[in-house]
């Protein structure tokens, strides 16, 4: 669906000059997997209606998925009658091809649940059923496919796999969950296997890792069942974990890592964890806990010393003192997602919300807001902000609008 061509066209040629001076998303949640997007110039307030919708692409089948961004590409996978697909569009919604992953999860809030990974000219994408798919990013053509379920031995969870892999060098990694196969190390380049570690045995949580880099090792951080588990990328030696002590699995955030510090927040009663990671990264020591500050599915990000996530049982936004760990400020926005570009913060809620918040500290000021009323079904999906674009899925709907400064 087309919204305003003239608009369309000057926006797209309006893009080259940000594209040379914004980052590209190649992966879940942008660099870092932080949340955090390197932009600047982007509106600090909205119109009342919310900014300009530039395009819609309304035929990317269901998901809760996030795109990724590349120079002239976006990325996106989503479930049409049963089957996942990823497909490839222009920086104008248009569709430049879709190709067959497999099978998708059609149970409990059924659709395509994850986002892709770009690496050089290929990208990785993977099922709710556990299918790891490896296609051309000029072509989509099928390069390699391996299922975690039956050629890895891994096992589901109650909600469908919703791991967006990482790939590091020539390494692609997952986790099957299998007792004897929980995280696998493959070549990126073939599907084959690199290394296999244990961990603790443990069904997969629903967790996109985090890679940490040290100059000793470079560590894959990452949710199993009810366990942080910190594995060393060159021999999947598992160096570390930390229990919970809840036994809920729902732990979908990334972890942060920054300055010698793990955070990380999770629902079911667990809530928000700062950890010290040792110099070499062989272990770790925790500082402080809050269940009061807890999150499920939406993120959170870290400026400064404050930390900004969203309470899922209290369905209020929260700024938390990184340092001590307590709770400083509260807004009530419902839950959702939290993201950040060009010192400001993005929160898009579970009724659809989208407010634009201001953070002074320990405190939050929300400047404006609007809501997303095209798409379909569940509002779950993290936005992305990329060349001046705060990109939106809804559902069957990527949705492009148009966040920085004198766009018209």
């Amino acid at each position: 669906m087309w919204i305003n061509r003239v608009f369309v066209l000057l926006a797209a040629s309006g893009m080259i000059f940000f594209q040379l001076a914004a980052e590209e998303v190649h992966q879940w949640r942008g660099k870092d997997r932080s949340g955090m997007y390197n932009e600047t110039g982007l509106l600090k307030k909205w119109a009342e209606s919310g900014p300009g919708l530039v395009w819609e692409s309304s035929q990317i089948g269901n998901g809760y998925g996030s795109p990724v961004i590349t120079g002239n590409n976006i990325f996106i996978n989503g479930e049409i009658d049963s089957t996942s697909y990823l497909f490839a569009l222009d920086l104008a919604g248009k569709e430049l091809w879709k190709s067959k992953i497999g099978p998708e999860w059609m149970l409990n809030y059924p659709g395509a649940r994850t986002t892709p990974s770009v690496s050089g000219d290929l990208v990785y994408v993977t099922t709710g059923l556990g299918k790891v798919g490896c296609f051309e990013t000029r072509t989509g053509r099928q390069k390699w496919s391996v299922d975690m379920i039956s050629d890895l031995h891994g096992r589901n969870n109650r909600f469908g796999l919703s791991e967006s892999v990482v790939v590091e060098g020539n390494s692609l990694f997952c986790m099957p969950g299998g007792a004897d196969t929980n995280v696998v190390a493959l070549d990126r380049l073939t599907g084959k296997i690199r290394w296999i570690c244990k961990g603790l045995g443990q069904i997969p949580s629903h967790c996109s890792p985090l890679l940490v880099k040290l100059p000793q090792r470079n560590i894959l951080v990452t949710f199993s069942q009810n366990a942080l588990l910190g594995i060393d990328i060159k021999d999947g030696k598992l160096l570390w974990s930390h229990k919970q002590e809840s036994v809920g699995d729902v732990h979908v955030n990334t972890p942060l890592y920054e300055n010698g510090y793990i955070y990380y927040i999770s629902g079911d009663g667990n809530g928000s964890v700062k950890l010290k990671l040792s110099e070499d990264g062989s272990g770790i020591t925790q500082v402080w806990t809050n269940r009061r500050s807890d999150n499920c599915m939406g993120g959170f990000v870290k400026l400064g010393d404050y930390i900004y996530v969203a309470s899922y049982e209290r369905r209020y936004y929260y700024s938390l003192d990184a340092n001590r760990g307590v709770v400083t400020d509260s807004l009530k926005f419902d839950h959702g997602t939290v993201n950040s570009a060009d010192g400001m913060l993005y929160f898009y809620n579970e009724r659809g919300q989208v407010g634009l918040v201001k953070p002074d500290g320990p405190k939050m000021e929300i400047v404006s807001s609007f809501k997303v009323t095209r798409g379909t079904k569940a509002h779950f999906a993290h936005p992305v902000i990329s060349n001046g674009i705060m990109y939106i899925r809804h559902g069957q709907s990527l949705l492009a609008y148009s966040i920085k400064q004198n766009s018209n």
